[in-house]
C-alpha cells in the first residue's frame, strides 16, 4: 500500500485547494439566508471527480483547516473558528463528506453518467449536514430552515452538477497520469531528441 503522495498528486491536490479558496470569493449574499450562492459546490464536485477518496478527503481537509486557522478561505472572504461554529459551519463539514462520497461513488472510472449519478446523489449530502446544523445555530424552524438553506440553491447546484461533470471529463486523464507514464514519456522524448 502506497503510503506517500508523488510530486504531482500533491502538486494536484494543492492547486484543486487554491481553487476551492478562490471560488468562495465568488460569493452572492442572498438576501433572506444566512448561506450565500457560491462557485465552491461547483470546486466541490470537481475535487470529488478528479481525485480518490482519500485524496479528496485531504484536499478539502486543507481548506478547512486554512480556514480554522483565521486565512479568509470560507464564503465572502471569512475565515476562523467562528465561521465553522455558525449558521454555514454544517455546508462546510458536509463539503468534505460529500467530497469523499461522490469520489467513492464515481470510482476509477471517468463516464459521463456514473460521475453525474454521483455528484447528484453526493450534494444533498452537503445539505444533509447543513440544513439541520443551520436550522440549530439559528433557532429555525423546518420550513424556514428549508427556505433559506435548501430551496434557493436547488437549480443553480443542478447546473453546477452537469457544469462539474463536463469540465472533469477532458481533465480527469491529464490529473491521473501516474508517475511511471510521466516517466515513460519523458525517457521516449529524449530517445526521439537523440535519434534526430
Amino acid at each position: 500500500m502506497k503510503k506517500t503522495f508523488s510530486t504531482q498528486e500533491l502538486t494536484t491536490m494543492a492547486l484543486l485547494a487554491a481553487l476551492l479558496c478562490v471560488s468562495s470569493y465568488i460569493s452572492i449574499q442572498l438576501p433572506f439566508s444566512a448561506v450565500p450562492i457560491t462557485a465552491q459546490t461547483l470546486v466541490i464536485n470537481m475535487i470529488a471527480l478528479l481525485l480518490k477518496p482519500k485524496k479528496a478527503g485531504i484536499t478539502v481537509g486543507i481548506w478547512i483547516l486554512l480556514g480554522l486557522v483565521g486565512l479568509p478561505v470560507f464564503s465572502g472572504g471569512k475565515g476562523g473558528f467562528g465561521v465553522l461554529a455558525g449558521a454555514t459551519g454544517g455546508y462546510i463539514i458536509g463539503y468534505l463528506a460529500a467530497a469523499i462520497i461522490i469520489s467513492l461513488l464515481k470510482g476509477n472510472k471517468n463516464k459521463i453518467v456514473r460521475s453525474t449519478v454521483s455528484v447528484i446523489i453526493g450534494i444533498p449530502i452537503i445539505y444533509a449536514v447543513g440544513v439541520p446544523w443551520m436550522k440549530v445555530i439559528l433557532n429555525l424552524g423546518w420550513p424556514a430552515a428549508l427556505t433559506t438553506g435548501l430551496l434557493p440553491f436547488l437549480a443553480g447546484d443542478i447546473i453546477k452538477c452537469i457544469a462539474s461533470v463536463y469540465i472533469c471529463k477532458p481533465l480527469y486523464r491529464v490529473v491521473n497520469v501516474s508517475d511511471e507514464q510521466v516517466q515513460l514519456s519523458a525517457k521516449k522524448q529524449k530517445k526521439d531528441q537523440k535519434s534526430v
